[in-house]
Formats: structure tokens, sequence, C-alpha cells
């Protein structure tokens, strides 16, 4: 439900002028996205493309309905994870064959994070960020006692000085060049020469940076990188995510899931398993089709764009928005987590204030879906296909007030586990 706005007048002609001068404004329509709603959660889960219902619908009832088993051959089933990776792989500045897709970002970020420990086998430390995502903290601990390893927990702003004094013992450092609670972008190509200064391997979660802002993971000489398919890529919940290994280390990859599917001849049922050539081998088992055929179709939104203009507009939408939230929120007791410094800002705008979890359920009762994280931190998330100046204008003036009115309860009822 919206409701009549009062906006400054600069504010509104600045808007209007942005988004009336913005080339990427047409792209909008390439996602199906409910009427009246202002949605900034892309960086949880993106909105469903327009490309996706009719090829799903062709999955289920041609391919899958009609084709039967014989689509693994004739429709290229069995080629998808190596074919969809091929078209992350773009996306993220990786030549072909370096990337696959399939299975969970939970299971990628484990089989990275073990094959890299055995890439550097006779060192004894793995490095990751005390903020990272509990998913990647949590794995680099699984992995840690599976190799008789020992975690260093290092925030990225001191990785340099600490690989200078141990990086001789350590395996692979494990980051993220977007922080998932503030939005704070690190310099990937600076941590990544101090890893490999030290003689480790440099490992990245891409989650909240694919499709994003540009990343040129090769030139970047970056080891090995994850991401999921469900956030700025919109493959839809649970879309499988991807693996990328450089080229480099593909004859000395080991992983530790040696399913079927990766190994050299998976038809041939051999006792023992061999690995296939290449990326391949981090294949494990049977590919999720229907997931990773819509991932495949999701992807099409990107067709003919160009990310650096994609990051161009990413900077101007979280400008403007923390302009407004300087004008009209500041007073109302939120301040912002984000860094103003364009060079350090991801692709969202993280807000303080003690209330979060309250007012992010009062503005999703005024068509404004945004999320939060724990105690007190409201997170709205730009995506250049899709967010318009005008739906960040709206979205900070519900927020005014709401907070203003005290139309909101501080402690609302839990609507279910997820926030």
């Amino acid at each position: 439900m919206t409701t009549a706005l009062c906006a400054p007048a600069d504010l509104l002609e600045r808007a209007e002028r942005l988004d009336a001068d913005d080339p990427l404004a047409p792209l909008r329509a390439r996602f199906l996205l409910p009427p009246d709603v202002v949605y900034l959660d892309g960086n949880s889960l993106g909105p469903l493309p327009t490309a996706v219902p009719a090829a799903l619908d062709d999955v289920v009832r041609r391919q899958w309905a009609t084709g039967l088993i014989g689509s693994w051959n004739a429709s290229g089933w069995w080629e998808a994870p190596l074919r969809v990776g091929d078209a992350i792989g773009a996306l993220i500045g990786a030549a072909p064959g370096q990337t696959v897709a399939g299975d969970s970002t939970s299971v990628q970020v484990f089989t990275a994070l073990d094959a890299a420990a055995a890439l550097r086998a006779d060192r004894p430390l793995l490095v990751t960020d005390p903020g990272h995502f509990p998913t990647d903290r949590y794995l680099a601990d699984a992995v840690a006692r599976r190799r008789g390893l020992q975690v260093r927990r290092v925030p990225p702003a001191d990785l340099p000085r600490f690989l200078a004094a141990e990086g001789h013992r350590v395996a692979v450092v494990s980051y993220a060049p977007v922080d998932f609670r503030t939005g704070e972008l690190y310099d990937m190509r600076a941590l990544t020469r101090a890893a490999h200064d030290a003689g480790a391997l440099a490992l990245w979660d891409l989650c909240h940076a694919a499709g994003a802002l540009p990343l040129d993971v090769d030139a970047l000489g970056v080891d090995l990188a994850v991401g999921c398919g469900y956030k700025f890529l919109s493959g839809g919940p649970g879309a499988p995510a991807f693996l990328y290994v450089a080229q480099r280390h593909h004859a000395d990859l080991e992983t530790p899931l040696p399913g079927w599917t990766g190994h050299a001849d998976p038809f041939g049922l051999a006792r023992e398993y061999a690995p296939a050539p290449g990326i391949a081998r981090a294949r494990i088992g049977t590919p999720p089709i229907l997931s990773l055929l819509a991932l495949e179709a999701a992807l099409t939104a990107f067709d003919g764009v160009d990310l650096t203009q994609v990051r161009a507009k990413s900077l101007s939408l979280t400008s403007f928005f923390l302009r407004c939230a300087d004008e009209l929120l500041t007073s109302q007791g939120f301040t912002s987590v984000t860094p103003a410094d364009p060079g350090r800002r991801g692709s969202q705008v993280t807000l303080r204030h003690p209330h979060a979890r309250g007012l992010v359920a009062a503005l999703a009762e005024h068509g404004v879906i945004a999320d939060m994280r724990a105690p007190d931190l409201l997170r709205f998330g730009v995506n250049a296909l899709y967010t318009s100046h005008r739906d960040l204008l709206n979205a900070a003036l519900h927020l005014r007030d709401v907070t203003r009115g005290a139309a909101y309860d501080p402690v609302p009822p839990s609507v279910g586990p997820v926030t």
C-alpha cells in the first residue's frame, strides 16, 4: 500500500532528472516487478526476470514432459553446468572454461576452501574476515578441522600487515569484496596482490558483487571465487551457485567431494575416481536442471549490458540515497554505516537505527521492501537494472514519515523465521 508523499522540491527534481538521463532505464522492463512496490531487497533475492517463466514452462512441458530422459542430450542438460558457468564467467571477467554452476553456495565455498588449502598443503594457516558471512566462517573452521589447519580472523584493512608478518605460513585468504552488512567495498586488487606476494592463494566470495559491478577476476589474478545465483543475478530462490578456478590451477585441482559427474568418464562407472579435465572436475552430483535453466534464462537480463554503466548508475543511486538519508533521516535518529566514498561502496546503503526490525516491517506495509540485519541495521540494496532514483526517494520519504509519526511497532510480531 502506498500513501501520498511530500518530497522536498530539490530532491524530487534531482531524482526526476537523473532518471530521465538514465541509459539503463529501459532494462526495468526485463523484470516482472509488482506495481506500486519499491523493491530494495535484491541483494538478498533478485526479482523475477521476464525471460524465466517461459523458459521454465518450456523445460517442464517440452523438454521434461515430452523429451523425457532424452533431453539430457537433445536439450543440452548435461552441458548446462559448464554452459551456465561460462555465462556467469563473462559477468565476472573470466575467460571460458573456468567457471561451473551447480550445487549450493555453501557446497561451493567448502569445495573452494578445501581445494585451495590442498594447493598449499605445506602451509598451516587459513585466513578469513571476522565479519565474513556466517557460512564462510563456519566452513573455514570445518576445512581447518578437516585438514589440521589453524584459522586466523583478520579484518581486510589489517590483512596486508598480517601477511607481511605471517604470510609465509598462510595457505589461503578468504574474503568478500563487499561487506554484506554495511555495503563497504574492499580493494580486491590490493588484497589479492598481498596474498600472492606472500605465496598464498586468494579466494573471493562474490555473492554481493557478481552482476552489481565489474569484476575482472582473470586480470586481478584471483585464484578461486564463488558466488550465488539468486541475488544480483536474479536466478530465483536457492538458485545454483558458481565456482571459478583460474586455469593455471586446473591440473592440480583436487576437490573434497569427487562426485560422479566430475569424473573423466562419468558413464563408464569406473571403480576408482579419475578427475575430468579442466573445471569440469569441480562438478559433483547430478545438476538441478530446473533451477539451473531458470538461472540461465535470468542471465539474459544482462544481454547487451555494459557493467561499467551498471556500476556508474549504482553509484549514482547510492549517492542519491545517502543524500536523501542525510536530509530526511538524520533528524529521525538514523546514521549511515555505508562509506560515503564511492570507491569504497558496493551496491547497497545500510542505515543504523535501534528500531530497525520494526521500521522494515512498517516500510513493507507501505510497499517498500528492504531488510534488516540484527540488531540495528536497515539494508537497502539497489540494482541498476531496475532501481530508479525515484524509488529511493520514495523509500526515504516513507521511512521519514513512518519514523516521525511513530507509526510502527518497535518490536513487531514475527511473521516467520526469515528477516
